[in-house]
């Protein structure tokens, strides 16, 4: 795959001001050619309603720079938990209101953590997700949750191949269910992403490649099966440069967008009163395909 082909982005902000319109201006000020954001701050489910004037705009400054709206994400919030049964009416409430929001925005792909099983078994908590889904998608709207694979952490749900097959075996909507592979994720629930081919062909007989409609770039700061899920910038963790560029490049995966999540970097201090997004730099990176060491300083130094 060339890189003319590239679907490259990363996660940008949604602000209540400039909404889809900023998200379009951030992501082309990293060279980027999509992206992925949240409809209102992550930690949390206030939103603000959607303007469509701003809307319009932002397609307009997208046609400009040949921007295909079909590869944009959207992030559902985390704190939503459709495996947590005592929560279960406000987050199907809530995901229904998300996805609502999506295709008034023309957003085909939600992303959603599947959830965790907190007090409950997790044969329990993954009826629960399935039951959720499925009074979600039953909607005339063309839009898709894609089911992120998750590290294992604590209770997590949707950290192997097998939990997430039985999540989509059990929704009715096919056509409107989907899978978004993280690396980090991946490596840290124990998956040797150094054979990712491999993987894929497990994945493709398990499940079918034609589920994968997102994918998240990030290195991991630990090892394979750490099950801690912390990113770190590209080609500065445990995964390394090669490897991930074998993934962003992987044919069977070229019409796939590939966002970056990777940590913003802090000045020498370590102090947070001052963070740089990486995404310009690691996109750079990743269209040239050669890594720079130097690539924290030159951020910090800029």
């Amino acid at each position: 795959m060339n890189n003319s082909k590239l679907i490259i982005g990363s996660h940008v902000g949604f602000t209540s001001n400039k909404q889809l319109l900023g998200s379009v201006e951030e992501a082309l000020s990293y060279g980027a050619n999509t992206f992925m954001f949240y409809t209102g701050a992550p930690q949390n489910t206030k939103r603000s309603p959607i303007s469509d004037e701003l809307t319009y705009k932002a397609y307009q400054l997208m046609k400009e720079h040949n921007m295909d709206l079909e590869k944009v994400i959207i992030h559902a919030p985390y704190i939503v938990n459709l495996g947590n049964l005592e929560n279960f009416d406000f987050s199907v409430s809530f995901l229904k209101e998300e996805v609502r929001r999506a295709s008034q925005l023309g957003i085909k792909y939600v992303v959603l953590h599947p959830g965790a099983s907190v007090s409950y078994t997790k044969a329990d908590s993954i009826k629960s997700i399935i039951d959720g889904l499925n009074i979600i998608l039953d909607n005339n709207l063309d839009v898709t949750i894609c089911l992120e694979s998750m590290a294992g952490k604590g209770t997590e749900i949707g950290s192997n191949m097998e939990e997430l097959k039985t999540i989509i075996n059990g929704v009715k909507f096919k056509n409107k269910i989907g899978v978004c592979l993280d690396t980090c994720h991946l490596s840290d629930s124990g998956v040797d992403i150094t054979k990712f081919d491999e993987y894929l062909d497990l994945f493709d007989k398990e499940i079918g490649i034609n589920y994968i409609k997102c994918f998240h770039i990030n290195d991991s700061k630990n090892i394979m099966g750490s099950h801690k899920d912390r990113h770190e910038n590209l080609g500065f963790g445990d995964l390394g440069f090669d490897t991930l560029i074998n993934i962003i490049y992987n044919e069977r995966l070229k019409d796939i967008p590939k966002i970056l999540e990777t940590p913003y970097v802090t000045p020498d201090d370590n102090s947070k009163e001052k963070i740089y997004p990486p995404y310009k730099y690691e996109i750079d990176m990743i269209r040239n395909k050669v890594f720079d060491s130097e690539l924290i300083n030159k951020i910090r130094n800029n």
